[in-house]
């Protein structure tokens, strides 16, 4: 179990947070008080219904001594020493490190792989699949840029989801997502496998990565449209290079100005997510474990749409309802990935 005196340390910086925000002493840091306020309190609570659970056992322990209570403690021990590891559980799930950006908004990536045709149809399937899912949880989910394909699929698509705990809830979405079915375009009923590439990034601050100007070239182009009124007339289209990693981001709204703003929004988010994922190669080895580094080049799911089977390669989850995945229901595998990562935490926390 987790020591008395960490304990101690989290109360003892809580009421410290408590009393330098009433005294307003502190207003020019009150934000950055607030936030670990915020950030302390769920484990406060924990420690405190955890230390509630383990005095009641202590008075109930005393009260055997007691002839006229002895029958009352009795009764209550068992159901006591019954909920101590759940709350001992909670507790060490509480303490667990948290992960600074799981409450930022997520931008999502999808490429289509291997497979041409069928593997831009597929990756426009995971696109609905994402959408239908934040329709669901409550997220904002905005289209940034598309590159559409004659057949109605993807060869790329960018989004911004927005809500509370988005890159939480998605992160380990981001690998190769394989589909094994029978294509629209093939005639003779032959089941082909294919893939797409899903990339979920936390959204970058502009505190978070210096880009000085010298490291981008800014191109402007005439967008692509889809003929008649619709067509581009002006030079609105935005590409940015990134020249020390060669990153090229591309964004074709109307309007320049916002195509610039959301294109280095993009690169920011791509080059904060490359020093984040070399923090986790880097942990990864010192630990020899790969779990939950979400390795771009890992193949992490298959779609098999004759059997109507899901099945998530990392924690060898099986599912018979693929149906309802692709109709957005997500919370079952999202779930089963997020216990797996704080699992696993918590055996490198008490080995």
């Amino acid at each position: 179990m987790v020591p008395e005196h960490k304990l101690e340390q989290i109360l003892s910086r809580f009421a410290f947070l408590e009393a330098k925000m009433a005294d307003g002493s502190a207003a020019d840091e009150i934000a950055t008080l607030s936030k670990e306020y915020s950030d302390l309190r769920p484990v406060v609570e924990q420690i405190e219904a955890y230390r509630a659970l383990v005095s009641e056992m202590a008075e109930a322990e005393d009260m055997l001594s007691d002839p006229e209570m002895k029958a009352l403690a009795e009764e209550e021990l068992p159901r006591l020493k019954s909920e101590l590891p759940a709350a001992e559980h909670k507790l060490q799930l509480a303490l667990l490190p948290k992960d600074e950006a799981d409450d930022r908004p997520a931008i999502l990536e999808i490429r289509a792989g291997t497979g041409g045709d069928e593997a831009a149809l597929f990756a426009a399937d995971l696109l609905r699949m994402y959408q239908r899912f934040c329709e669901k949880t409550g997220f904002k989910f905005e289209m940034v840029s598309e590159s559409a394909t004659e057949l109605g699929g993807y060869k790329e698509v960018i989004a911004n989801i927005r809500g509370d705990g988005v890159f939480a809830r998605l992160k380990f979405e981001s690998g190769v997502h394989r589909v094994q079915r029978v294509p629209t375009t093939e005639s003779g009923g032959r089941v082909h496998t294919s893939a797409a590439t899903v990339a979920i990034m936390p959204e970058a601050q502009i505190v978070d990565v210096d880009i000085p100007a010298t490291d981008i070239r800014i191109d402007t182009m005439r967008a692509s449209g889809s003929g008649g009124q619709h067509v581009n007339t002006t030079d609105s289209a935005v590409r940015i290079t990134h020249l020390p990693t060669g990153i090229i981001v591309v964004s074709a709204e109307k309007s320049q100005h916002r195509n610039r703003e959301i294109a280095m929004n993009v690169l920011r988010t791509r080059l904060y997510d490359l020093q984040r994922q070399q923090a986790a190669d880097e942990r990864a080895e010192a630990r020899k474990d790969q779990v939950g580094s979400g390795d771009r080049s890992e193949r992490i799911r298959t779609y098999n749409f004759p059997q109507g089977r899901l099945t998530d390669h990392r924690i060898n989850l099986t599912l018979y309802k693929l149906d309802q995945v692709m109709q957005g229901d997500l919370d079952e595998i999202v779930d089963a990935l997020i216990a797996d990562d704080q699992a696993t935490r918590l055996a490198e926390m008490n080995p």
